[in-house]
């Protein structure tokens, strides 16, 4: 299968960024889309609403479906899913992209920023799969893509910022089981993760213009998404991918098409095992 044209997906934080971008590659196959996010109104400091995205989906090829959805409350994400699924008339894919983050030590992570990381990244990432996946049973080729990293346990990744790691790292556990429990079913459980920074508006708010140069584009992952998702489930499942590496796979070269200024260095990101290099002139004469 190489194109998601009505296909359902079913992704959470959506309303931006990575999640937005994903969703705007499936629309162009002519993918439905359910934008699942907390954003109805418009953020003082972030662009975009689940509305605007629902719009740009549209605008792409696809159908949307907004639902204003906080994934930390069970009762709504049953309802969302549900909704989802009455109005497309199933779901193929979940897409878990909704995460919170918080770079700081033990010391200086409040417990509420502990519990929200973790009921956001681990805990909704979990509840959202749990509650698809009764429908991606009955799906043809079912797909749980989580924007998580590699399983790669080393203490540098969890010293500076042990609760965040634990958080995403609780994501990738629920690759690594989810994968094994539901093999059977042909239901296919993947991570995606990338490389260097990604361009999103939180970046920009975090580090401005500055930062968003050193990073590459969401359709960086949004093409590497679109790989994983267009595979045969039963095939497919249980990978830990990066980025570029993926894309390099699939026959992609020119990899300056997905940097904000291509004479800049490029960032890396947090939690890039060391024995996954990147693709041969990847990188540029930059960072390899």
């Amino acid at each position: 299968m190489t194109t998601l044209a009505n296909k359902t997906l079913f992704i959470s934080g959506a309303s931006r960024g990575i999640g937005l971008a994903i969703a705007l590659r499936a629309a162009a196959d002519g993918a439905n889309v359910a934008i699942a996010a907390k954003t109805d109104t418009p953020h003082p400091k972030l662009p975009g609403t689940i509305y605007t995205a629902a719009e740009e989906i549209e605008a792409a090829g696809g159908k949307a479906l907004p639902i204003v959805c906080d994934i930390r409350e069970e009762d709504q994400v049953d309802a969302a899913v549900k909704q989802t699924a009455e109005h497309f008339g199933g779901i193929d894919i979940c897409v878990n992209n909704a995460s919170a983050i918080s770079l700081t030590g033990t010391e200086e992570t409040p417990m509420k920023r502990y519990d929200l990381m973790n009921q956001i990244n681990a805990r909704g990432s979990y509840l959202v799969s749990q509650k698809c996946i009764p429908y991606l049973k009955k799906a043809e080729n079912p797909h749980v893509l989580m924007l998580s990293p590699p399983l790669d346990m080393k203490p540098k990744w969890f010293g500076p910022h042990v609760a965040y790691s634990i958080a995403k790292y609780g994501m990738s556990l629920c690759v690594l089981g989810m994968a094994e429990e539901f093999a059977e079913e042909g239901i296919a459980f993947n991570a995606l993760w990338p490389r260097t920074g990604i361009a999103t508006a939180a970046i920009n708010l975090i580090g401005g213009e500055e930062m968003m140069a050193h990073c590459r584009k969401p359709e960086i992952m949004a093409d590497a998404a679109h790989i994983i998702l267009t595979r045969n489930s039963r095939d497919f499942t249980g990978r830990f991918c990066m980025d570029d590496v993926l894309l390099h796979e699939n026959g992609v070269d020119n990899f300056d098409q997905y940097a904000v200024d291509p004479t800049k260095e490029l960032w890396p990101d947090f939690f890039v095992p060391d024995d996954v290099p990147p693709p041969p002139g990847s990188m540029g004469n930059r960072t390899d």
